[in-house]
């Protein structure tokens, strides 16, 4: 009993460096491999993640940045339409007023109607403007710091790869020297640790980047329909009355306007009068040269009375000095 318990014993106590070493560093070697490969496959699921990461971010800066573009054209698009509608209101006026008093009427009406619903157009840019475009141009800020986030955890991720790197060239250069890899192996952990604890941070916030953007997305598309459908609905409701103005303008009215204009009424009325008048005035002229005539043939009577008279008082006072 003792002699095989001192059998068993013997080979675990003595010391055999050339039989055992090998064996011992075999196991070493199966762990510190088994160990980076743990490494390894931790780093390249957060490489996977911080890929997926970037690129979301990608994403919603390219497509979050063109439809605020567009949407900033569009807005642009409605203002220029709210300036030209208003050059043809003025133009509408300026025409109304050398009409017939019907079509002035509705003409002005219809202009009025087309200025109202402008005044609606001014709101809604200026809603579209801060309802729309600002809360998509804001995400350039919120992608920028993402971006920063990410950053950072490029950088964690660049340690962990360089500490894993330098782990190896230790293994490789001194493989015997258990200190100097151990102290290899302390830094990829801290490495490791530190890279897996800033993955974590950028994962929980690129998932509030996600919430956060579907909610806004929702929130900015159902303000630009809320606000196109409320100026359409306004816009339905003056184009009604515009239509009912223009409508209403009575064609044969304005015809009669027209042509009593060309032809009045009192046309032949005021020719009479002319002719009338014309008449008076030649006989008023005709009257006064008989008139003066006759007062001329009266005064050379007069006059030859005058003289005949004179003549006999002659004759009188030679008979008398006979």
């Amino acid at each position: 009993m003792d002699r095989h318990s001192d059998a068993r014993r013997v080979p675990w106590q003595q010391h055999r460096p050339g039989l055992l070493s090998p064996l011992v560093r075999g196991c070493i070697g199966d762990a510190e491999a088994a160990g980076t490969m743990s490494y390894t496959q931790e780093a390249r699921v957060r490489d996977i993640q911080t890929r997926q990461i970037q690129d979301a971010i990608t994403n919603v800066e390219k497509h979050f940045g063109e439809m605020c573009q567009i949407f900033a054209a569009y807005v642009r698009k409605t203002a220029r339409l709210r300036d030209k509608a208003d050059l043809l209101v003025r133009e509408i006026n300026l025409f109304a007023d050398t009409e017939t008093p019907n079509m002035k009427y509705g003409l002005k009406s219809f202009a009025e109607e087309l200025a109202k619903l402008q005044d609606y157009r001014q709101a809604e840019v200026e809603r579209l403007e801060a309802k729309v475009v600002e809360p998509l141009k804001s995400y350039g800020a919120i992608i920028k710091l993402k971006r920063e986030d990410l950053k950072v955890t490029l950088s964690a991720r660049n340690r962990e790869a360089k500490q894993m790197s330098q782990l190896e060239k230790t293994r490789q250069r001194n493989p015997s020297d258990r200190q100097v890899i151990s102290q290899a192996e302390s830094e990829l952990q801290r490495a490791t640790m530190d890279a897996a604890r800033i993955s974590r941070q950028l994962e929980e916030t690129i998932d509030n980047f996600e919430k956060q953007k579907i909610k806004d997305l929702k929130k900015t598309f159902c303000e630009f329909i809320n606000i196109e459908m409320s100026f359409h609905a306004k816009a339905l409701e003056i184009y009604t009355a515009a239509y009912q103005h223009i409508d209403n303008i009575d064609e044969e009215e304005d015809i009669q306007v027209f042509r009593s204009s060309l032809h009045p009424p009192d046309y032949q009325s005021r020719l009479d009068i002319v002719r009338a008048n014309s008449k008076l005035t030649f006989e008023r002229t005709s009257s006064i040269k008989h008139i003066s005539q006759i007062s001329s043939n009266q005064k050379k009577m007069e006059e030859e009375e005058e003289d005949e008279e004179e003549e006999e008082d002659e004759l009188d006072v030679t008979d008398d000095e006979n």
